[in-house]
């Protein structure tokens, strides 16, 4: 039924764009025939957000997948390089809870470890709206910054890396058994904001599963058990994509296709210095406008990432 409404309301969107393209055509006729210049500024600016909003079906259209309706579980890790590559974690962090915001979609943090000086090692984000893990699995892999460092007292060029996870979120959805006795849970106390309950007692969640070492934190919740269940969900979420990783791995040696190891799949440079730009190493996608990326304009990597899968396929 989920699925059903959710066909119908993408035919409903496609069916309302013709009939305002319609209407658009016989007003700016209309208009034209008359010279209303004041009636062919609105038609102009109607016809834009017709535009905008095409553009946004025909991106779903490519958002195909068997999870790519789900909400997503997006880690941030910081590469070597200390406070340079802790700053630029936080900073993607900033651009994909603005994406989140700018599409009207939630994104809340799970999990987060603090820099030792500024930035963040670690941060989890769960971002919730419609086809966010499709439109966020063309962020899967490292991302390399160039710029002047504001932590260089001698205004040197460093070059940082971090490395983006994103996995659907189907933790709820799906039925994986796991043994408790593969499991290591610790509790400690929150770092974050959570008022008196959570700083008092001991309300974060770190759980550890030890067949595969992945671990899982969880401490934005004001209870132990509400951690504890969203970190579960959390992992049963890795744990299944980590099966998928692996089926994809096999087919690709099938295929005989090359496996990059993780942390050398770079996928992405943004450049600010000596000049400024965003480039995917994949689609070959490039802008000179860093700042609206960076704040969270990433329409265009999308698109041109879910153009370059399909043309793949």
């Amino acid at each position: 039924m989920q699925q059903l409404a959710a066909l119908q309301n993408e035919a409903q969107e496609w069916q309302q764009a013709i009939r305002q393209a319609d209407e658009l055509v016989d007003l700016y006729t209309m208009a034209s025939a008359e010279n209303d210049s004041a009636v062919l500024q609105d038609i102009e600016a109607e016809s834009v957000a017709l535009e905008r909003k095409l553009s946004e079906l025909r991106l779903r259209t490519l958002l195909s997948g068997p999870h790519d309706a789900c909400d997503a579980i997006m880690t941030i890790y910081s590469g070597a390089g200390g406070t340079e590559s802790q700053d630029w974690a936080s900073i993607l962090m900033r651009m994909y809870m603005r994406w989140a915001e700018r599409r009207g979609f939630s994104a809340d943090i799970i999990e987060l470890t603090e820099g030792d000086e500024a930035g963040i090692k670690e941060a989890t984000l769960e971002i919730k709206g419609d086809y966010v893990y499709g439109s966020l699995r063309s962020e899967r892999g490292v991302h390399r910054l160039v710029r002047i460092s504001p932590f260089d007292n001698a205004r040197r060029r460093h070059t940082s890396f971090a490395l983006v996870d994103v996995v659907p979120d189907v933790g709820t959805e799906i039925n994986i058994e796991i043994n408790p006795d593969d499991l290591r849970m610790d509790v400690f106390h929150a770092s974050g904001h959570g008022g008196q309950n959570v700083q008092k007692n001991s309300t974060a969640v770190r759980i550890t599963h030890l067949p595969t070492s992945i671990v899982v934190t969880c401490q934005n919740e004001r209870s132990q058990l509400q951690n504890r269940e969203r970190a579960l969900a959390v992992l049963k979420s890795r744990l299944y994509n980590l099966e998928l990783v692996k089926q994809e791995e096999e087919h690709a040696k099938l295929r005989g296709e090359h496996i990059s190891p993780g942390w050398g799949n770079q996928i992405r440079s943004y450049v600010l210095q000596p000049y400024r730009m965003v480039k995917d190493l994949r689609t070959d996608w490039e802008t000179g406008n860093t700042a609206a990326v960076l704040d969270g304009d990433l329409d265009g990597l999308i698109e041109s990432y879910l153009q370059y899968m399909v043309g793949k396929d």
